[in-house]
C-alpha cells in the first residue's frame, strides 16, 4: 500500500530529532524515499454509468376530442373547409341559379305558360329524393373502400354509420364539396346548351336538392334545440327528411328509410319492399350479396358518443 503523506512527514522528523550516524542517516533516508515515491497501483478505470433518458412525448393537444373516424378529432383539418372546397361549392351554385334565372329570362309573363316550368320543378324535387335514397342504398350494400370511382363514399358511408354525430361538426363546404363538384361538370353544359325553360326549373331544382342532400342530412341529425326554426319547420311539415325518420336508418337492421332529401319517398319503397327486391334480382344475376342480409359488421355499428364531446362546427 502507499505511504501515506502523514506518515512520510513523521518519518521526515524522525530523521532530523534523533541522533545516528552519517550512514544510518542515508539509509533510513532511501528507505523513506522509496516509500513515499512508490508509485501507486493502477487504477481501474471508472465503469461508466448507463445513462436512461427520460422518453420524450410529444405534448397533447388541447381542447381536441376523439370522435371522428380513424382517430380523427372534433377540430380535425379533415371536418373543416377548404379554399378548394369552398371554390366547388360557388361553382354548383352558380351552375344552379343559371339554370333557375335563365328559365325565368326565357319564360313569358303569362300564366299559363308558367305551369308547366313550376310542374317540371316540382319533378325534379321529388326526383332528386328518390335518387338519393338508391344511392344511399347502393353505396350501403355494394362494394368497399376500393371499388373504383364510388370507393371512397363507400368508405364515407361505413365511417358515417360507426361515427353518425361527425356529420354535424363538418364544415358546410366541406360536406358539400364533393356532391357540388359532379352538380357543376353535369349540369354547366346544360346552362350553355339549352333554351327550355321547363327543362332548365327541372335541372336547376333538381340539382340543387341533390346537392345541398347532405346538409339536409346533417341536420336529420342534429338536435331539435340547435336547429335554425325555419329548417324545424320545414322538417315538421316533410319538406326535408325529420330527424325521427332518417334515426330509423340508424337503427337494426338498417335497410330502411334511404332517401335523405324530404323522406317522401321512404314510406313507399319500405312498405313495397323496392330495395329488397333489387336485392334479390342482382343476387339472382349476379351472385352478389347485399350487406343488408348479413349482421351488421363493427364497421357498420354504431359507437357512442364520447361523453367528453364540445360542441359541433357548423
Amino acid at each position: 500500500m502507499p505511504a501515506s503523506p502523514c506518515a512520510a512527514t513523521a518519518a521526515t522528523r524522525y530523521l532530523t530529532e534523533t541522533p545516528m550516524s552519517i550512514s544510518q542517516h542515508v539509509c533510513l533516508s532511501m528507505r523513506i524515499r522509496c516509500a513515499t515515491t512508490a508509485t501507486n497501483p493502477k487504477l481501474k478505470p471508472a465503469q461508466k454509468q448507463l445513462a436512461i433518458e427520460p422518453k420524450q412525448t410529444s405534448p397533447q393537444p388541447t381542447g381536441q376530442v376523439k370522435a371522428a373516424r380513424g382517430g380523427g378529432l372534433l377540430n380535425d383539418p379533415s371536418l373543416q373547409s377548404t379554399w378548394s372546397h369552398r371554390a366547388w361549392v360557388a361553382s354548383g351554385c352558380t351552375a344552379m341559379l343559371i339554370s333557375l334565372a335563365k328559365a325565368i329570362t326565357t319564360t313569358t309573363t303569362a300564366t299559363h305558360l308558367w305551369l308547366e316550368p313550376a310542374l317540371a320543378g316540382m319533378v325534379g324535387y321529388f326526383l332528386a329524393d328518390l335518387g338519393s335514397g338508391i344511392y344511399h342504398w347502393g353505396i350501403d350494400n355494394y362494394g368497399s373502400a376500393t371499388t373504383p370511382v364510388f370507393g371512397a363514399q363507400i368508405e364515407a358511408f361505413e365511417g358515417h354509420h360507426k361515427w353518425p354525430w361527425t356529420i354535424t361538426r363538418r364544415q358546410f363546404a366541406n360536406n358539400l364539396h364533393a356532391l357540388a363538384r359532379a352538380v357543376t361538370i353535369a349540369v354547366l353544359p346544360i346552362d350553355l346548351t339549352c333554351d327550355n325553360p321547363s327543362l332548365l326549373v327541372f335541372v336547376g331544382v333538381c340539382s340543387s336538392c341533390i346537392m345541398f342532400s347532405q346538409q339536409f342530412h346533417a341536420w336529420a341529425h342534429c338536435t331539435k334545440s340547435k336547429l335554425p326554426r325555419i329548417v324545424v319547420a320545414l322538417q315538421d311539415l316533410g319538406v326535408l327528411v325529420s330527424r325521427s325518420q332518417h334515426a330509423a336508418h340508424h337503427r337494426p337492421p338498417y335497410n330502411n328509410n334511404y332517401c335523405i332529401v324530404s323522406g317522401v319517398w321512404n314510406s313507399f319503397l319500405d312498405q313495397h319492399k323496392v330495395f329488397e327486391a333489387l336485392e334479390m334480382v342482382l343476387f339472382i344475376q349476379l351472385g352478389v350479396r347485399p350487406r343488408s342480409w348479413s349482421e351488421p359488421s363493427f364497421k357498420w355499428t354504431e359507437e357512442t358518443l364520447p361523453s367528453s364531446s364540445q360542441n359541433p362546427v357548423h
